[in-house]
C-alpha cells in the first residue's frame, strides 16, 4: 500500500508525532485530497489538549485550513474530479436530514463533523474530506495564501456581515493576530470606519497599513471610553480570547451596537446588565460562514493573510509560534512536492 506522512496526536495532551501511514481510500460521499498547505489555527488546541465539549476521536491528525487537489473521488461521487483545486475548513460535513440542514443552517447541524477533531485533518500529505464540505479554490491564490481564509477569513468575514453594522459606521477589531489582521482588511473593504484595538503600540503602524482608520492602545483599560469619544462602535469584533478585555469593551458600543466574539475565552464574562439594557446593546458569538463568498470577496478586493510557511516536519514549531503569538500572523504547513 502507498503511504504518506502525517502528524498525529495519540491522546489529549500528547506531543505531535510524525508518522508514516497508509493513504486512506475514499468511501461513498468522500474525496481524497492531496494536501498542498494547511493553516495552523488556535482551534487546533482542541485536538492537541482535548476538545472540551467537542468529541475528539484519538489518535487524530489536526488541521482545518486545508488546500490541495482532488486525488481520488469515492464511489458514485460526481461533483468533484481528480486535479481540481479544493479546500476544506472547520466545517467537515453535515447530514442534510435534520431541521437545521433543511432550513439551510448547516453550521448548526447536530450531526456535523469538524475537520481535525471528528475526522483527520490537514497536517498530512493526504486527507479524506466529505464532498459536501469542500469548496473550489481560485487559481489566483497560492495554496498557502488560501488556507487561512478557510477558517480565519471565513469567520471574520462572516462576523462582520452579521454584525448589523452598515457602511460608514464604526467597527472596532479587538486583537491583531491571525484573525484580527484579516478582520481589519475585510472591514476596510466593506466600507466601515475601522478602529484597531491592541495592547501597546507594537502593531500600530501595521494596523494602519492594513486599513485601520484609528488605533487604540488597550493597555490602560480605557478603550471603551476612547470608542465613545468617537461616537461608539456599531460593532466590535473580538478575536483575542481574553475574557476581561472583551467584557470591558461592551461600554464602548453605540446604541444598538453588537459585540461579536469569534474566539472563546476560558473564563466567564462579567458584564453589568445595565450596559446591555441601557443602549439595547447585545453580545453574540460567531463561528463559520460561507467559504465561497469569502474567497470571492478576498480575490476581488485583494485581501490576503500574512503567513509564515513551515514544512510538515516542523508542525510542532509552527504550532508553538502560533500559541505564543510569535508568528505574524498565520503559521501555514507547506507539503513537500514530489512525495507519493
Amino acid at each position: 500500500m502507498a503511504t504518506m506522512k502525517a502528524i498525529q496526536v495519540r491522546e489529549a495532551g500528547a506531543d505531535f508525532k510524525l508518522v508514516e501511514k497508509e493513504i486512506p481510500e475514499p468511501q461513498a460521499g468522500e474525496v481524497l485530497i492531496k494536501v498542498e498547505a494547511c493553516g495552523i489555527c488556535h482551534g487546533d488546541v482542541l485536538a492537541k489538549e482535548g476538545g472540551g465539549h467537542f468529541e475528539v476521536k484519538y489518535p487524530i491528525t489536526p488541521g482545518h485550513e486545508v488546500v490541495g487537489k482532488v486525488a481520488k473521488a469515492g464511489p458514485g461521487e460526481k461533483t468533484w474530479k481528480p486535479g481540481q483545486r479544493v479546500g476544506v475548513g472547520w466545517h467537515g460535513g453535515h447530514c442534510m436530514q435534520c431541521q437545521a440542514c433543511r432550513s439551510g443552517d448547516i453550521a448548526s447541524c447536530p450531526n456535523s463533523l469538524i475537520t481535525g477533531l471528528s475526522t483527520n485533518g490537514g497536517y498530512a500529505e493526504y486527507m479524506l474530506a466529505r464532498a459536501e464540505a469542500m469548496v473550489l479554490i481560485p487559481d489566483e491564490f497560492t495554496a498557502a495564501e488560501a488556507a487561512p481564509l478557510l477558517c480565519a477569513g471565513v469567520t471574520t468575514f462572516g462576523a462582520l456581515q452579521k454584525s448589523g453594522a452598515k457602511c460608514g459606521e464604526t467597527v472596532a477589531v479587538q486583537g491583531i493576530g491571525g484573525l484580527g489582521h484579516l478582520a481589519i482588511q475585510f472591514a476596510k473593504k466593506l466600507g466601515f470606519r475601522v478602529v484597531a484595538l491592541s495592547r501597546g503600540h507594537d502593531k500600530e503602524a501595521l494596523c494602519y497599513q492594513l486599513g485601520a482608520h484609528a488605533y487604540i492602545d488597550t493597555s490602560d483599560g480605557k478603550a471603551a471610553a476612547e470608542l465613545q469619544k468617537m461616537g461608539g462602535a456599531k460593532a466590535i469584533i473580538c478575536t483575542a480570547p481574553q475574557g476581561g478585555s472583551i467584557a470591558g469593551l461592551v461600554a464602548g458600543l453605540d446604541r444598538n451596537g453588537q459585540l461579536v466574539m469569534v474566539s472563546a475565552p476560558q473564563e466567564p464574562l462579567v458584564i453589568p446588565p445595565f450596559l446591555l439594557l441601557g443602549g439595547s446593546r447585545s453580545i453574540s458569538g460567531w463561528v463559520g460562514g460561507n467559504q465561497s463568498d469569502t474567497l470571492r470577496f478576498s480575490l476581488l478586493t485583494g485581501v490576503k493573510p500574512m503567513i509564515e510557511e513551515f514544512p510538515l516536519e516542523q508542525a510542532a514549531e509552527a504550532y508553538g509560534k502560533m500559541m505564543s503569538s510569535e508568528v505574524r500572523f498565520r503559521s501555514v504547513l507547506k507539503m513537500r512536492e514530489g512525495r507519493t
